[in-house]
């Protein structure tokens, strides 16, 4: 008699929408990620003297934060799989005030663009930095909101481990968030 293993199902975490919906974001930003590498290639010195006036250490400190806020939900979701929803709140609270720093920090950049004169028509590389990081900063402004309605779903116990969907759903676009991050700040602050 031979012994069977049972391997553990696999599945996709979340709602297969919502990784549709990830996927058409992930291209339009690809979209337009190529489209400054091409610009960049045609302007280089221009954007090179740009870029200089950008605060690297502002878009650092954007990257721990987003970085941070992925970590704490990643936390809170263990915290639900493992049935333990109300006391995961606290991580997801951690990850939204994580969030609200980076709208802090960007709200800071972009007041002393504006203050320098810098507009979409300033130049093609403000042009892309104010389109490209205004994108990507309505896309954390809805993960907040996303994470705020899950945090309040974790406080009336809405997760566990047996209805994680909409929980794992928001995490994916919240990791999604991140990601753009992970690549628009190297390719707009610091590759020159």
């Amino acid at each position: 008699m031979h012994a069977t293993t049972t391997l553990p199902q696999r599945r996709l975490a979340g709602d297969l929408a919502i990784w549709f919906f990830i996927l058409a974001e992930l291209l339009a930003f690809g979209v337009f990620f190529a489209a400054y590498a091409f610009a960049r290639a045609r302007h280089a010195a221009e954007f090179d003297v740009a870029q200089q006036a950008l605060n690297r250490d502002a878009g650092a400190l954007n990257t721990l934060l987003l970085l941070s806020a992925s970590a704490l939900v990643v936390r809170a979701v263990q915290g639900a799989q493992a049935g333990q929803g109300r006391r995961a709140a606290p991580w997801l609270l951690g990850a939204i005030v994580c969030g609200l720093g980076f709208v802090g920090v960007k709200l800071g950049e972009y007041a002393g663009a504006f203050a320098a004169g810098v507009s979409l028509s300033s130049s093609v590389f403000h042009m892309f930095y104010l389109s490209l990081t205004f994108f990507h900063f309505m896309h954390v402004l809805l993960g907040l909101v996303i994470l705020a309605v899950l945090w309040a779903g974790l406080l009336a116990g809405r997760y566990g481990p047996g209805n994680l969907n909409g929980l794992e759903s928001g995490a994916a676009y919240w990791h999604m968030v991140d990601l753009v991050w992970l690549i628009l700040f190297p390719l707009v602050y610091v590759i020159h």
